[in-house]
């Protein structure tokens, strides 16, 4: 088609179109005019993604082989492509893995919530529902898939189901800003509305304006009106901020939610509701704290029994000074036949044989002499 008047205004027509029925879309809601073409979008196109989808890998494998064909005969070329295939073969074992662990989880979660579900694979990602936040799974309603249907992972809540086909079903993501759910406080069972903010934390307002709420707080779904679209107790995820209580009824908190909604894989569809509220059964278990080690000082006695008293002579030490009771301040020079207990202030140098009763600096007849006298 040549550019012309025409082609350019037919142009202009059908985006004028096509914003239209956005709004109408938009406005409508769960009641869009447009939701049985959606839905007949869904039959005709689901079965095209499911096959696209399973007729990837082995056109992968051809294209490889085909590129690959020229060089048949060149053994680096050989050992190149086994190379690549043991790769391959190790890529599937490990998502074969991947995948047996998060069926394992959400089996597990199931079970502890009593959910019936039907187990479901993404297999597209953000369907023809204008710019939301959406996946597309490979069950519909030949597998007992409806709308209204709430979706879960092992790691909690993943979205609801929007529009079905008979062979996929659209998710609408738990974080669209079009998506909100009702949710419970673990153990204070405050009660709010979460709300998708994309890849940025849930924004939940609580009822309470003054409930009591810190980081790391857990919340779950309070569930719906016949369990649609919502079952209750499905984990939806961690408190990571709280906006000061201004007074106002409610109040702001934002929540982390448990589920990777960039990283989808396997999902249950819950297509039978618990019999009673699981309540908190279905959280995580809290991890334990680590323990603070503590340090035992043993005190040991001393091998020596003398160093329990520091004052105490050691007999394998020498005198000090020459001091036989260990006296710091005796004469080095002091005679080591004067008695230890004597007069402190005799002289050293008096003769020894003088008579301890004489009179200092006399005569030791003349003390006699005075002892005679004092007789008489």
């Amino acid at each position: 088609m040549r550019d012309t008047r025409e082609s350019r205004l037919l142009l202009v027509l059908l985006i004028a179109v096509a914003f239209a029925l956005i709004t109408v879309d938009i406005r409508g809601g769960e009641n869009s005019p447009v939701d049985g073409a959606r839905q007949a979008a869904a039959t005709v196109f689901g079965p095209v993604e499911n096959g696209m989808a399973a007729a990837v890998d082995p056109v992968g494998n051809a294209i490889g082989a085909v590129r690959d064909s020229g060089e048949r005969h060149n053994k680096i070329a050989d050992l190149q492509r086994e190379n690549e295939a043991l790769k391959q073969k190790l890529g599937s074992d490990a998502r074969n893995r991947s995948r047996l662990n998060q069926l394992d989880s959400m089996l597990k979660t199931a079970g502890e919530g009593q959910y019936g579900i039907k187990a479901a694979q993404v297999i597209g990602i953000g369907a023809a529902q204008g710019f939301s936040w959406t996946v597309t799974i490979d069950a519909g309603s030949r597998d007992g898939i409806k709308r209204d249907m709430t979706v879960l992972n092992g790691e909690g809540l993943v979205g609801r189901v929007t529009t079905v086909g008979p062979s996929t079903a659209t998710v609408l993501l738990a974080n669209d800003p079009d998506f909100t759910v009702g949710t419970r406080m673990e153990n204070s069972d405050e009660l709010g509305f979460a709300t998708g903010q994309g890849d940025r934390p849930l924004s939940v307002q609580l009822l309470n304006g003054k409930a009591k709420v810190k980081a790391g707080d857990r919340l779950v779904t309070f569930g719906s009106q016949a369990d649609k679209p919502f079952v209750p107790g499905v984990p939806v995820g961690e408190v990571v901020k709280v906006d000061p209580s201004g007074g106002d009824l409610t109040r702001t908190i934002y929540v982390r939610p448990y589920v990777g909604f960039t990283k989808l894989d396997i999902v249950g569809v819950v297509v039978q509701a618990p019999r009673t509220d699981p309540r908190d059964q279905v959280l995580p278990a809290k991890p334990k704290p680590t323990p603070t080690p503590t340090v035992t000082v043993t005190v040991t006695p001393p091998a020596n029994p003398n160093q329990a008293n520091p004052n105490a002579a050691d007999p394998n030490v020498p005198i000090p000074n020459g001091d036989p009771n260990g006296n710091p301040n005796a004469d080095p020079n002091a005679d080591p036949q004067r008695k230890p207990n004597g007069n402190p202030n005799t002289d050293p140098n008096a003769d020894p044989q003088r008579k301890p009763n004489a009179v200092p600096g006399g005569d030791p007849n003349n003390a006699n002499n005075a002892a005679a006298d004092g007789d008489q």
